[in-house]
């Protein structure tokens, strides 16, 4: 509707605009020469009846009069184009809201298998730049083609009916301008798709860069990234110039043609008038209207360059758009739905989209509240069944049932609500410890916050800090060291007080002294909540309800500590290892 009333806008302010060429020629070709040397100036019936209630009679008094309706005319033509400019970027500004809420909503739904091939930085290049680059093309060009066809469809019945003639050669070189225009249109498109990805690798690098920046700096590798961000750099480099060269060409051609259009009309117009087939007047007007029209059909140029851009930055952030989202919840609605922790899981396999099995034929049962423990060697398989669990990725042989319910038919929400997850690499937000802890539960007391914190052994290191609950954290909270994180984390998780807790690899960052005393809080709060534990360190799952050792994706050992020590296998083995090598060494009670 904005847009429409810009436009509107726009054609009632081109309208008044070009009614004063009309009174240039007016007042040049009433111009009357007395005898005695002197001069008369008779206007249009139609001016001179505004000006007689006024008294605007004589000569002075006439152009008076017509100093004050060029006045009054730009004046309206200029509120005219405010109110255009207003009404457009309003327009433009909501519909880019629109798409960047939902953009970032199907951020929010799309798969992981999404996110595992994608690369950060080019969708960071394509929710950012690239919406800004469409916001630019609909608040300025979207506008401006009306404005180009409102001009001409202005002028050029003007201009035959004062005369044709004249008329043909002031538009002749027109349809040359449009033709190079749209040839010029299909050349550029290609390019700025170059820059673009060009642009997104650049930005990719950059970002990585900075997020690593720390195991960058600790391995030494400034140069050699230096070097891959001057590649990317170079690369981006090229192909602006490229695009840069292919512009220039395109604008001085395009302004030869409009000032030998201009020319033209200005040499022609004097042979007519010279000839006496056109009024100096007609002539003064005929080059008036010829550049209000000329130089922005010479602007479509910029208008398809916009537009190229604009089809670029579509394209790519249609390419998200079009991708496929989760399932939709269908089986029951989440407010309706309360797990209680119960765990069942049968015949499970999983392979990542074309490569070999990480799960293979995997049951297990858990009843409401116990522990069970997975422990194995990196890539057995242990965090990819917790991946499962969170319906991060769906499993397509076998069953798992939480609380008697298929997992694949239960909503994502539900089942993500029902879980408080810590994962290998704890995420903090650039926020005080405070909200982050508050992204848990809404309306947490701080008896609750102050009790999870007592369990994760976290609250006196925060009540160490200055500001206490009230620090700020770094982005990803880098002002904490990898224990710290991992407690606040864990205090985040207990807070949600979900029927499930999930501790992947959750104590690896902790010493033996704080690992104690978490896991002491943990049995304490045994039977709450079925509890999930991945680790690699074995006193951390050695009271354990059940203990399940995993081998190439496969349930290899399975029972209570003792019993998988007594068994002399696997488990055994890495226990017997663990215990002798912390018996050689000297605990030191320090974070690792």
């Amino acid at each position: 509707m904005r847009y429409a009333c810009a436009i509107l806008a726009m054609a009632a302010g081109i309208a008044l605009m070009f009614q004063i060429p009309l009174l240039t020629k007016a007042v040049i070709d009433g111009f009357v020469a007395a005898p005695d040397g002197t001069y008369t100036l008779e206007l249009p019936e139609r001016l001179r009846s505004l000006g007689a209630p006024f008294g605007a009679t004589g000569l002075l008094g006439q152009l008076g009069l017509v100093a004050v309706l060029v006045i009054l005319l730009t004046a309206g033509a200029g509120l005219l184009q405010y109110l255009r400019g207003r009404w457009a970027a309003q327009a433009s500004e909501g519909v880019m809201r629109d798409l960047r809420d939902t953009l970032f909503d199907h951020f929010a739904r799309l798969p992981m298998r999404f996110f595992d091939r994608s690369n950060q930085g080019d969708l960071v290049q394509r929710a950012t730049s690239d919406v800004e680059t469409l916001r630019v093309f609909l608040a300025a060009q979207v506008v401006e083609i009306s404005r180009a066809l409102l001009l001409l469809g202005f002028a050029v019945p003007i201009l035959f009916s004062m005369n044709s003639d004249y008329a043909l050669i002031a538009l002749v070189l027109m349809p040359i301008v449009v033709a190079y225009s749209a040839l010029f249109f299909r050349q550029i498109t290609q390019r700025f798709q170059a820059v673009d990805e060009a642009e997104g690798a650049l930005t990719a690098v950059l970002q990585e860069n900075l997020t690593g920046i720390r195991v960058v700096r600790a391995f030494g590798r400034s140069a050699f990234e230096e070097e891959k961000f001057a590649a990317a750099n170079d690369e981006h480099r090229d192909t602006t110039w490229s695009l840069m060269r292919l512009l220039s060409t395109y604008w001085s051609l395009s302004d030869l043609l409009c000032f030998a259009q201009t020319g033209l009309v200005l040499f022609y117009g004097a042979v007519f008038a010279l000839g006496g087939e056109i009024t100096v007047g007609t002539w003064i007007a005929f080059t008036e209207y010829a550049a209000m029209v000329v130089w922005p059909v010479r602007q479509m140029g910029r208008t398809l360059v916009d537009a190229s851009k604009a089809g670029v930055a579509m394209k790519r952030v249609n390419e998200i758009l079009g991708e496929p989202l989760e399932e939709p919840h269908d089986a029951m609605a989440a407010s309706n739905v309360r797990l209680a922790g119960g765990l069942e899981v049968e015949g499970l396999s999983f392979a990542f989209e074309g490569g070999d099995p990480v799960l293979d034929g995997i049951d297990l049962s858990v009843a409401p509240g116990e522990t069970v423990a997975l422990v194995g060697p990196p890539g057995a398989g242990k965090s990819v069944l917790v991946e499962l669990l969170l319906r991060l990725h769906d499993y397509t042989e076998g069953s798992i049932r939480l609380d008697g319910h298929e997992l694949r038919g239960l909503p994502r929400a539900l089942v993500r609500r029902d879980m408080a997850v810590v994962l290998q690499s704890p995420f903090l937000y650039a926020r005080t410890i405070a909200q982050n802890l508050h992204m848990a539960a809404e309306d947490l007391t701080d008896e609750r916050i102050f009790a999870a914190t007592a369990d994760a052994a976290i609250h006196e290191s925060v009540l160490g800090f200055d500001l206490g609950y009230e620090t700020l954290l770094g982005e990803r909270g880098v002002t904490l060291s990898g224990g710290q994180k991992q407690r606040l984390s864990i205090a985040r998780a207990l807070l949600r007080e979900a029927p499930f807790l999930v501790l992947d690899d959750a104590l690896s960052a902790v010493d033996l002294g704080t690992e104690a005393h978490i896991l002491k809080a943990l049995r304490e709060r045994k039977g709450r909540q079925t509890t999930l534990i991945i680790a690699h360190r074995l006193s951390t799952v050695r009271h354990a309800d059940q203990i399940l050792v995993l081998h190439e994706g496969r349930i290899v050992e399975q029972g209570k500590h003792a019993e998988l020590v007594a068994a002399g296998g696997r488990y055994a083995h890495l226990w017997s290892l663990q215990t002798d090598l912390e018996a050689d060494l000297t605990p030191t009670g320090a974070e690792r």
